[in-house]
């Protein structure tokens, strides 16, 4: 599966972008470096963080679309443009900014669902409080 991993700056944090693409469409993942991160530290994230990096982006939702394959020989100056104008724009394609926002959607109805079964279970919690306390003050009678 090609990947290509950008690192740009999205005000106010750098931002690492990793892209997947495979035969259903594309998956992307990102990870906040915050301060513009050096050439150590992007190494030492390749060695340590990047596989979980991987796994978030073969665990997100695909989307259609993609970058065309590239042709196999390309002139040196041409190449260099591209190069070039690669790095003027923005380096998230539209399949990749739509993939991170169906998984930041997907892990926001997970957490809604968690946040409601914990406010639930407190709920539940004060209740029995409440019983228990009240059972307290008539047991003497």
């Amino acid at each position: 599966m090609p990947s290509t991993f950008s690192v740009f700056f999205d005000d106010p944090f750098w931002v690492g972008v990793l892209e997947v693409s495979g035969p259903d469409g594309v998956r992307a993942a990102r990870h906040v470096f915050g301060a513009e991160p050096g050439n150590a530290e992007l190494l030492e994230f390749v060695r340590r963080g990047f596989d979980r990096l991987l796994e978030r982006a073969l665990a997100a939702p695909a989307v259609a679309g993609g970058r065309r394959p590239e042709r196999r020989a390309v002139n040196p100056k041409r190449l260099a443009r591209q190069a070039a104008r690669d790095l003027a724009a923005r380096p998230l394609g539209g399949a990749a900014e739509e993939a991170l926002a169906r998984a930041h959607e997907q892990a926001g109805h997970l957490n809604r669902a968690a946040a409601k079964r914990r406010a639930a279970e407190a709920a539940r919690e004060r209740r029995e409080q409440a019983r228990s306390r009240a059972r307290a003050r008539h047991r003497g009678r």
